[in-house]
């Protein structure tokens, strides 16, 4: 695919040989919104890759914010991660059901905790098992393994950050929702948010980087055109934002595998934006 930072990916051809690699940590990351009706956890005990554990990004977040699935602090991260068996020396391989969505932010979660070694199954479950490959029910063998959490705070940004890049402009903001949702046209999914999006935001829904056939990425001139089209300057740190903190990941993997500067995630969004009345809004293209 050509892509200047490959390692965010793993195929399933790659993950099928390294099942049983003792370095290999399998995590299931699979997310919905509350109104697609679908429990990710059941869904992963009734099958998911042999040997894989369940990354609830509900639970393994700072549940005490009124915002959702907010980054929880190192500590929490650290123990609740320790306790699914992924370590220091570990490499990480993620999937989902969607594909890319779930996996993506807990890829951005693993780095903004300081964990590098750390991939996503290109074209999650849906390929993997397209390809007749093994799932089972059966839960994991229980492990421990210290895991060293160090928040990168160069990957994440908080709304004060934001309100001053949009002063500053020292960073481009994109944002990852449908246009028509960034335009303001169509209603937000969560009640109770204003529509449009931030002054001098640039749009790039998050789908436009996968490939709608196989679920995968698309390769890297794919992506650069798309980033191109869509008016962002790849050689510019960006921030990236979404409705709450998830799809804005596939945006910055998308940076990342092109070789763009290290992407920082909102983590917000605009569930937090779009629900204050002191930031600034606009509609349109």
């Amino acid at each position: 695919m050509s892509y200047a930072r490959p390692d965010a990916l793993v195929s399933t051809e790659w993950l099928a040989d390294h099942l049983d690699a003792p370095d290999v940590r399998i995590v299931d990351g699979s997310f919905y919104l509350p109104a697609q009706k679908r429990n990710p956890r059941a869904e992963y005990e009734n099958q998911h890759i042999p040997g894989a554990v369940f990354f609830d990004i509900d639970e393994i977040a700072d549940t005490t914010s009124p915002l959702p699935h907010m980054l929880p602090s190192p500590e929490k991260f650290s123990a609740r991660v320790r306790k699914l068996g992924l370590g220091d020396g570990n490499k990480i391989v993620i999937y989902d059901t969607t594909p890319m969505t779930g996996a993506a932010r807990v890829w951005w979660m693993f780095r903004a905790m300081g964990h590098k070694d750390v991939s996503i199954l290109d074209g999650g479950l849906p390929k993997w098992m397209a390809e007749g490959r093994a799932v089972t029910d059966d839960p994991p063998l229980p492990r421990n393994r210290h895991f060293t959490a160090r928040l990168d705070n160069t990957l994440v940004r908080s709304i004060g950050d934001v309100k001053e890049l949009i002063q500053s402009h020292r960073e481009q903001i994109v944002d990852a929702r449908a246009a028509a949702r960034f335009r303001g046209e169509a209603p937000e999914p969560r009640a109770g948010l204003r529509g449009g999006h931030m002054p001098g935001a640039f749009n790039l829904p998050y789908n436009d980087l996968i490939d709608p056939t196989t679920g995968t990425m698309l390769p890297g001139k794919q992506i650069a055109a798309r980033l191109a089209a869509s008016g962002i300057d790849p050689t510019k740190k960006v921030t990236a934002s979404c409705g709450s903190g998830v799809t804005a990941c596939v945006v910055a993997l998308g940076l990342y595998l092109v070789g763009a500067p290290h992407a920082a995630v909102y983590d917000g969004s605009w569930t937090e934006w779009g629900g204050r009345d002191d930031t600034p809004i606009v509609t349109g293209a």
